[in-house]
């Protein structure tokens, strides 16, 4: 089983934390992380992936306009997607750069895509997914794990 985790990185910040939290992912017995930019991700890494975790550097408090053209343009499959797991995660440049509402419009196209929601676990932040200013510190870096690991393990008991 994989999981796609999806990231637009102008800088290298954001593809950092989405190589954290693919750590987590491939922590779990029986799932693969699937590590894609939005240059290089496909419908078919969309189809078979049980879940998505897609994350972007926050652009005027919203998504980068690169991570909502793969949502665009992958509407078609947006049916294939209902009932898999989806969560988000954000870099910014500033600490109130606008982190939360950038993942509140990377969770709100997963929902359209018919997406089962999670944030980030308790032992994290117990919020709507990982964040960070800059590149991921060691705290980021161990709740961008944290996620990797629910959203993983959460695809593995749905899936049986």
């Amino acid at each position: 089983m994989q999981i796609l985790v999806l990231y637009y990185s102008k800088g290298g910040n954001t593809r950092r934390l989405a190589e954290k939290i693919a750590q987590g992912v491939n922590q779990v017995e029986g799932v693969d992380a699937v590590l894609r930019s939005t240059k290089e991700v496909t419908k078919d890494d969309f189809i078979n992936s049980e879940g998505i975790i897609a994350g972007s550097p926050v652009y005027f408090g919203v998504m980068a306009a690169d991570l909502k053209r793969v949502f665009d343009e992958f509407v078609g499959v947006r049916k294939k997607m209902e009932g898999k797991v989806g969560a988000a995660f954000a870099t910014s440049g500033d600490p109130t750069g606008g982190k939360e509402t950038t993942m509140m419009s990377i969770i709100q196209a997963l929902l359209i895509y018919g997406m089962i929601i999670v944030g980030d676990p308790m032992s994290a932040t117990g919020h709507y997914g990982v964040a960070c200013v800059g590149a991921p510190d060691e705290k980021a870096s161990e709740n961008a794990i944290k996620l990797g690991k629910r959203v993983a393990e959460l695809a593995r008991k749905l899936r049986s």
